[in-house]
């Protein structure tokens, strides 16, 4: 029985060193060298496991979606996707009932439970590269459809620059292009479409300033003012043409004309028998030559244009080009009334010369002499609103030098008077209708101020 209570108190003895070791490191009966290598490893792993808890921040999300950053976790249940357009992963709240218990504790301060283990970043970061792959793999097919399809819309940029170094080549500089056009038009073998072509196309290019002064330099403009001396009509109608843009507001341009004999030309065609659509062009090409051009006005009154321009009004059938000589006539006009104004002030922007070349027209004597003041007055019988317009607009520049010839034609009265009852009525149409426009009230005006004037 002693021997039996001395092996049961060693077997006690042995269990409770055993216990004492397992449950208190510094107690066991191990080594020191392996306590301290174990302990050191289940310190390091404790601070792996911390780390890796700070790293993952808890991402509150709410019912929009919102960009999640790298190193964020995101509590369970949770709308997670993969932006392709900016490749950032967006989150939001998928439902709200899940979400109420954890932000209910939220509020009260405590932290989720998320396993770290599951949501660390390493498994994010490969999480959204298997995504990325996954996207790409199911866009792949959509991305060649569509790169063919642009391959047939569209030729590739090799092929295009290929045609634009050969276009290179024989691009024409508008110099150039002009040159080949009167080439054209001044040969010999050219055919009269031929002509005609080159001619419409060198009215486009003349248009530009210095483009015209460019067919002057290479005498080009010479050629087209011989061309006036053609005998096909229609070459003198294309020729005005040119003629009319070049001239246009160029006074380089208007000199050279003036010398190369132009001025006679036209008038030589309006004088004589010729189709309207070429006296039509010529008389453009002339307003273009005479405006702002005193010299030109000067010789144009030496060389019997008011007496052309007279005849020309009066023939039959020409109703259209006598609107356009009663618009170039109002436009003389003032043009020198406007000069005289400014030789009376004596402005710094006035120019001496331009002003006595101005004094050397005698365009109002001219128009007074040979009856222009009865000739416009009796185009008030004109039915087109815009042809009395323009009438009505001369005859008002003119009531200075013609006020006497006005009261002496008992028939410009009449006239007047019937339209003036004429524009009350659609004057009062107009205010009728609320029309913004007065276009009716004003010509009632002109015909009013007219009326006073001549009682």
């Amino acid at each position: 029985m002693a021997l039996l209570g001395m092996l049961l108190g060693l077997l006690m003895a042995s269990c409770f060193t055993f216990c004492l070791s397992h449950q208190n490191p510094e107690f066991a009966l191990t080594s020191p060298e392996k306590s301290r290598t174990k302990e050191a490893d289940r310190k390091e792993t404790t601070a792996e496991e911390e780390l890796d808890s700070e790293v993952l921040e808890v991402f509150y999300p709410t019912h929009e979606w919102q960009a999640l950053r790298p190193g964020q976790a995101v509590p369970a249940g949770s709308h997670v996707r993969l932006n392709l357009q900016t490749g950032a992963r967006e989150v939001k709240l998928q439902e709200e009932d899940k979400f109420r218990s954890n932000l209910k504790g939220l509020k009260k301060g405590r932290r989720l439970d998320i396993n770290t283990n599951t949501y660390t970043s390493q498994d994010l970061k490969s999480a959204l590269a298997k995504f990325k792959e996954g996207a790409e793999v199911e866009s792949s097919k959509e991305d060649k459809a569509r790169q063919a399809k642009v391959k047939r819309l569209f030729r590739p940029i090799e092929e295009l620059k290929k045609d634009f170094e050969e276009l290179n080549v024989i691009i024409e500089t508008d110099m150039q292009i002009m040159v080949r056009l009167i080439n054209k038009f001044n040969s010999s073998s050219s055919s009269l479409e031929e002509k005609i072509a080159a001619l419409f196309d060198l009215e486009y290019y003349v248009h530009q300033m210095d483009n015209a002064q460019d067919l002057l330099s290479f005498g080009g403009l010479q050629v087209v003012i011989n061309g006036l001396n053609s005998t096909e009509p229609l070459v003198k109608e294309y020729a005005a043409f040119v003629l009319g843009a070049a001239f246009s507001s160029n006074p380089k341009v208007q000199v050279e004309a003036i010398e190369g004999g132009a001025l006679q030309k036209l008038l030589v065609i309006l004088a004589t028998e010729q189709p309207l659509p070429a006296k039509k062009k010529v008389l453009f090409a002339l307003c273009s030559l005479l405006r702002h051009f005193p010299y030109a006005q000067q010789q144009f009154l030496k060389l019997g244009g008011l007496q052309v321009l007279r005849s020309l009004v009066q023939a039959k059938g020409t109703e259209m080009l006598a609107v356009r000589v009663v618009t170039l006539l109002y436009d003389l006009v003032t043009e020198k009334q406007k000069f005289a104004e400014e030789e009376a002030e004596l402005t710094q922007e006035t120019s001496p010369e331009k002003l006595q070349q101005y004094r050397q027209v005698p365009l109002l004597p001219g128009l007074r002499e040979q009856g222009w003041c009865e000739i416009i007055a009796h185009l008030l019988a004109l039915p087109e609103h815009d042809a009395r317009e323009k009438v009505l607009q001369t005859l008002g520049a003119l009531l200075a030098t013609c006020r006497d010839r006005y009261r002496q034609d008992p028939q410009l009265n009449r006239t007047l008077v019937s339209l003036q009852a004429e524009y009350q009525a659609l004057a009062a149409l107009e205010l009728q209708d609320g029309e913004d426009e007065s276009y009716f009230r004003e010509l009632l005006g002109s015909i009013n101020s007219l009326l006073k004037e001549l009682r």
